[in-house]
């Protein structure tokens, strides 16, 4: 498949031309390949494909009496891939879309694959067709692609790397139904969290804390700002109920023994580390060095909303930020630092102090200092308790980023701001973690691993704006994204202008399911996701 969205396969099987591999037109178009591959372009097109069908389906096999057309065809989400021959002769084509009516929850499906008699043989115009699909139904976002294929046709698919699921009937023949495994919440979480059990075990604790976010290291030297603001206005909760959940100690503040893994009893794999001995609550992050260079003052804001969705999540109010900047000159710095500034006025949170060296790579990390007498763990849940998702809708795509950034915080009030980041403290459910960069179906994974059991999402009940895909959603930084599990019936978070809803519960085993309308559950997160265990 080229850059272009085509799909060409060379005539002959002799040596390729370097500039046809790449793709360079000028030369393919001197080649004259066997056949194209591309989105059917008008009703001509509609038409011929429409027209192979009948030929194929009503009067060669006759699996139809009259014509094989139904409701997917007059579907305008439905997407006709064709293929041309070099005369621009349809001689093959296949559809795909949403299997759902209403919003599209990445549930799809393809079908009405075929190919014109004379055209059939070793050009492989069928198999290319299924690629081509496969490549556009990742590309829309879906997460799930079925595909109910002749009992006949199962071994090309098998050979094209799709999985059988169970056999059925379609017009009284035989059928096998195929799914195409879509591994991009896997990929996700083994790039991301995969190797952090390993990685971090060498932390001492309670010194070191495990966290499920990237480790920064630096050197530091005695340089200090401060930034005038207020500092939220919050004091320790004077909630008297018990703690709950696994992660919380019986009393506080917290006193690891020695030699316990790093976060102390109860909050390993956790968005913060409870401070031995106090009712501190500390959290760090580090920005993408990239994304540091190139939008420095957007990596300013970030390095501050991460940090604070992580007190968040631990229940914590915030009292102060430091930060470590690198910048290759003045002028970078001062972007960073500018976004870092309006993001620390905006949540009213003041920079205590920090650290700034120029001359050297782009470098950013920020840590962030709350105080709460009931943490929230992250491994607090257990089986039985629903999942519920609050997350701040509002925003769009950050520019550049679309399908990973999603910006909701940068245009929000202070007061809705401090609303969402205070809501976990409010509600104190039994476990609670923000959405990180292994996703939501990821995090609620992180979450499952560190309260000892496995979770399931439902896929349609997750709370998404109109405009994001769910493979795009369920994989992206969301900006405001809570996740928590608690008893069935639980309150909702009082989070403002955040949208919660639940969307799943926790299971026996490990991993996270996703859950389908027709309940069939596909494999997102085959076990524990970052190897760092129960809290």
């Amino acid at each position: 498949m080229y850059l272009d969205g085509s799909v060409v396969v060379p005539a002959g099987d002799g040596p390729q031309d370097i500039l046809a591999l790449l793709g360079d037109r000028s030369t393919l178009a001197r080649m004259l390949p066997a056949f194209r591959v591309g989105e059917a372009d008008g009703t001509a097109d509609l038409a011929a494909y429409r027209r192979l069908r009948r030929d194929a389906f009503v009067h060669e096999q006759g699996l139809f009496a009259h014509h094989d057309l139904d409701d997917r065809d007059s579907d305008p989400r439905t997407v006709v891939l064709v293929a041309r021959d070099p005369e621009g002769t349809v001689v093959g084509g296949v559809r795909l879309g949403p299997v759902t009516d209403g919003p599209d929850i990445g549930w799809w499906a393809g079908g009405r694959l075929v190919v014109a008699r004379g055209a059939r043989g070793p050009q492989g115009i069928g198999a290319t067709l299924v690629r081509a699909a496969c490549a556009r139904a990742e590309t829309e976002g879906v997460l799930r692609f079925d595909a109910t294929v002749q009992a006949r046709n199962e071994i090309l698919f098998r050979r094209l790397g799709w999985r059988r699921v169970r056999t059925t009937r379609v017009a009284d023949t035989p059928h096998v139904l195929m799914r195409w495994p879509i591994d991009r919440i896997t990929n996700l979480v083994a790039a991301t969290k995969s190797p952090l059990g390993q990685l971090l075990a060498v932390l001492p604790g309670p010194a070191g804390h495990i966290s499920g976010q990237d480790p920064v290291g630096g050197s530091l030297r005695e340089e200090a700002r401060a930034i005038p603001g207020d500092p939220g206005g919050r004091s320790p909760s004077s909630d008297t109920r018990p703690d709950r959940g696994a992660g919380n100690c019986a009393t506080s503040p917290h006193r690891p023994a020695v030699n316990e893994p790093p976060g102390g009893p109860g909050f390993v794999g956790d968005d913060g580390a409870p401070v031995p001995g106090t009712d501190l609550i500390a959290a760090c992050d580090a920005i993408v060095p990239s994304m540091v260079e190139r939008d420095p003052e957007w990596a300013g804001w970030c390095s501050v909303l991460v940090n604070l969705n992580d007190l968040a999540a631990m229940g914590a109010s915030p009292i102060g930020l430091l930060d470590a900047v690198g910048a290759k000159d003045i002028a970078h710095a001062r972007q960073i630092l500018a976004g870092l500034a309006r993001a620390a006025q905006t949540y009213g949170v003041p920079v205590l102090g920090g650290h700034t060296q120029l001359g050297v790579p782009a470098a950013l990390s920020v840590t962030a200092l709350g105080r709460t007498a009931h943490p929230v763990p992250g491994g607090g849940g257990r089986p039985g308790h629903a999942v519920r998702l609050t997350a701040d809708l509002g925003g769009d795509w950050r520019p550049g980023y679309r399908g990973r950034q999603w910006d909701s915080s940068s245009h929000r009030r202070t007061d809705e701001l401090r609303a969402m980041t205070g809501a976990v403290a409010a509600a104190r459910p039994a476990a609670a973690k923000d959405v990180s960069m292994a996703g939501i179906a990821g995090t609620l994974g992180m979450l499952a691993e560190a309260s000892g059991c496995g979770a399931v999402l439902d896929v349609a009940a997750v709370p998404r704006p109109g405009t994001a895909t769910a493979g795009d959603w369920l994989t992206c930084f969301p900006g405001f994204a809570m996740l928590t599990t608690d008893e069935p019936g639980a309150p909702p978070l009082p989070a403002g202008p955040a949208t919660g809803a639940v969307c799943g519960e926790l299971t026996d085993g490990q991993g996270v399911g996703l859950r389908w309308p027709d309940g069939e559950i596909t494999e997102a997160v085959t076990s524990t996701v970052t190897g760092m265990g129960t809290a």
